[in-house]
Formats: structure tokens, C-alpha cells, sequence
């Protein structure tokens, strides 16, 4: 049974790297892929009457552990320097307007179709409409640089965003001056910590002369992240800083203080220690949506009591998108296309208290989103006329 299991990931896995590298020829999301060879791998399981032990426990763990490592992927290769500081304003505004309007439109829907008050809407509400960077940002990695440059910092602030505004609605009884103080003193905290931490662990990835060094600084940052969210702090943003701040040494590297981490040694190491993170990051991603795959029950993605919402949903996620993005003037094509729902969904979905969970909200509502948007982003790509190929020095 052992052989067998083993042969099977590994066949899996492969398959998935092949997903990978096609998708930039077919354009189909590897994540669609992923789900329907999960969904397919459960129906064999069911048609040979294999006993699979229940996985569902695994699913949260490999989410956020996905989570942690795409967005430090993503942050890594993020360039900041003034020039990128417009840049940054508008895919802050991007990433927080549309979940800010699409939270509470829905939370109010919610709560007037659900028979539940406006703040457990707004908790139910709040998973469907964040960009999932686990999805978003391998998609767009063939794109030219502008457009892959403004996914990822979209879709990873839309993360931290959402988990934040989340962790506030969910976690505060009440809403109102004493929350909002709390809030801040606890985000004063955390930027505390990443400063620390960040410096801590540029020091320890320049001096570890050990032939195992990437490993502990990983292990050493997951740490970290589930320290802080376990005292409800916005663990995300320590992650997308210290990657922001390891990546972009060469902007620094003149400060007496930064000289002292030795930064062209330091460069050396954050690049092999960015390949390793993509690595990692490709293989927990993969096997989160093969599992997530392999637990979709058929019947949900059928569920006509839903369907209805989550056509709605979608097409108000992409109407609030495009209206956005006309505001910001940044291109439509294929930006307007790459906003889908995915793992950080799932993990929010599955985060919220019992006792604020509502019927509209379940499984099959989230499936269907989530199986949407990702088809609009496929036909989206699929459609892009422009080419993807352009080097970061052209325009668009």
C-alpha cells in the first residue's frame, strides 16, 4: 500500500509540472487541471472501492503553509524603489476597493436573504472577495512584466487585506472605537516583530555557513507567521515585508547598517533561497489542489440551489473589477480576467466560527465561485491577443 501511495503522488506530481509548463501554450490555469485530475483521482478510488483514509484535516495545514510560501514567492521578486511608488498606490487601491465594496454588497445580501445579522453576513462575505495570489500569481507569470508585476502585488495585498479585514469582523463582538484602537496597537506590534525578525533572519541567511541553511530560515519563518496568528496579528504582512525587504537589497546596500548583513554575499544567497521557495511552493501548492480536487463531492458542483448565487457573485466580482480598473486607467486585457477565488478562499471558508456560519455560505457556493472565476481567467488568457513575451524594458 506504501509503494502504491508513493507511485501515485509522484505520478501526480508530475503530471502537475506538466500542467505548469503547458499552461503558457494552452492557457488553461494549471489550477483547473489540478481540481479535475483530484476530482477524477476520487472517482477512481470510488469505482475500484480503494479505502482512502479521510484527508480533510490535511487540507487547512498544506493551504496555509501554500499560502505563506507564494506569497513570499511573489514578494521576493517584487521591485521597490520611488519610481514603483505610484505603482504600489494603485494596486493597494485595486486590491482593497473591490473587496471592500464586494464584502459588504454581499454581507448585505447575506444578511437580507439569510435571516442573520449584517456582521456574520459580512464574515461569510469577506472570503468570496479576495484575489487568490496561489492562482493569480503562477498565472500570470507568462504575461509581460508590467501585467505579472500588478497581479502579484494586487492579489498578494488583497490577501493580507482580506485576511485582516477578516480576522477583525470575526474575532470583534463589537464593532467600534475600543476594536479599531486594538486593531492599530496590534498592527504597531506586528511591524515591530517584522522589523526584528526580517533583520534576524537576513543576518542568519548571510552568516549560516552550514550546507543546510535555506531549510531552518523557512522553517523559522512559518514559525513566526503562526506565532503571530495565533494572537491574531496580520501574520501575512510580515511575510510580504520580509520578502519586499531581502529582495530588494540592491536598493539599500549603501545604508552603514544594511553593509553590516555584507549585502553582496547576502544577494547571492536570497537568490538561491528564492529558487528553493518557488520549488516548495510549486509542490505544496499542487498537492493543496489535488486534495482540494479529490474532496469535491460531484453533487456540489451541481447544486442548483447555489448556482444562481454564484453566477451573481461572479459577475459582480468582474463588473466591480472592471469598474476599478477604468478608474485607476490600467489596461483591461487580460488584467480585468485574472481575479480568481482559490486557496485563501478555502482557508477563510473553513476559519469562521460555527456559531457565525449561515446555509448560503457552504460548500457548494464556494466550489462553484471558485471553479468560475477561474474559467473567466482561463477564457480570459486564451482571448489576450497582445503578446506575452515582451522583455521588462518594452511597453505595452
Amino acid at each position: 500500500m506504501t509503494t502504491a501511495l508513493i507511485i501515485a503522488i509522484c505520478v501526480l506530481l508530475i503530471l502537475a509540472y506538466l500542467f505548469d509548463i503547458s499552461a503558457s501554450k494552452t492557457k488553461i490555469p494549471a489550477v483547473i487541471l489540478l481540481l479535475v485530475l483530484g476530482w477524477s483521482v476520487k472517482q477512481l478510488t470510488n469505482f475500484f472501492e480503494i479505502s482512502v483514509p479521510d484527508l480533510t484535516p490535511i487540507l487547512p495545514i498544506l493551504g496555509t503553509i501554500g499560502l505563506i510560501l507564494i506569497v513570499l514567492e511573489g514578494s521576493l521578486e517584487l521591485e521597490l524603489n520611488k519610481s514603483k511608488f505610484s505603482f504600489v498606490g494603485k494596486t493597494s487601491l485595486v486590491a482593497l476597493l473591490p473587496m471592500l465594496i464586494l464584502s459588504f454588497a454581499l454581507g448585505y445580501a447575506f444578511h437580507y436573504f439569510g435571516n442573520t445579522s449584517f456582521k456574520i453576513g459580512l464574515a461569510n462575505a469577506i472570503p468570496f472577495a479576495i484575489v487568490s495570489s496561489a492562482i493569480a500569481i503562477p498565472s500570470a507569470k507568462n504575461l509581460i512584466s508590467k501585467n505579472k508585476e500588478f497581479i502579484t502585488y494586487e492579489s498578494s495585498l488583497s490577501d493580507i487585506f482580506g485576511v485582516i479585514f477578516f480576522n477583525f469582523i470575526t474575532l470583534n463582538d463589537d464593532i467600534g472605537a475600543q476594536s479599531i484602537g486594538q486593531f492599530i496597537i496590534e498592527l504597531l506590534i506586528l511591524l515591530v516583530i517584522t522589523f526584528v525578525a526580517t533583520l534576524a533572519l537576513a543576518f542568519l541567511l548571510s552568516k549560516i555557513k552550514h550546507h543546510v541553511k535555506f531549510a531552518p530560515i523557512i522553517i523559522m519563518i512559518i514559525l513566526i507567521y503562526a506565532i503571530t496568528k495565533a494572537y491574531h496579528l496580520p501574520a501575512l504582512l510580515f511575510i510580504l515585508l520580509f520578502g519586499i525587504f531581502i529582495g530588494n537589497l540592491d536598493e539599500i546596500k549603501h545604508n552603514k547598517y544594511i553593509k553590516l548583513l555584507k549585502p553582496e554575499t547576502l544577494e547571492k544567497e536570497v537568490h538561491k533561497f528564492n529558487e528553493l521557495t518557488t520549488e516548495i511552493a510549486f509542490l505544496i501548492r499542487s498537492l493543496f489542489f489535488l486534495l482540494f480536487g479529490y474532496l469535491i463531492q460531484t453533487a456540489e458542483i451541481t447544486n442548483s440551489e447555489t448556482i444562481i448565487w454564484a453566477i451573481g457573485i461572479t459577475i459582480g466580482i468582474f463588473l466591480i473589477r472592471f469598474i476599478i480598473l477604468k478608474s485607476v486607467r490600467h489596461t483591461l486585457v487580460p488584467t480585468l480576467f485574472i481575479a480568481p477565488r482559490g486557496l485563501i478562499t478555502i482557508l477563510l471558508f473553513l476559519s469562521i466560527p460555527v456559531a457565525q456560519t449561515i446555509e448560503l455560505a457552504n460548500n457548494s457556493l464556494i466550489i462553484q465561485v471558485i471553479i468560475l472565476t477561474a474559467l473567466v481567467m482561463m477564457f480570459g488568457l486564451m482571448f489576450n491577443k497582445k503578446p506575452t513575451t515582451l522583455s521588462d524594458n518594452e511597453t505595452e
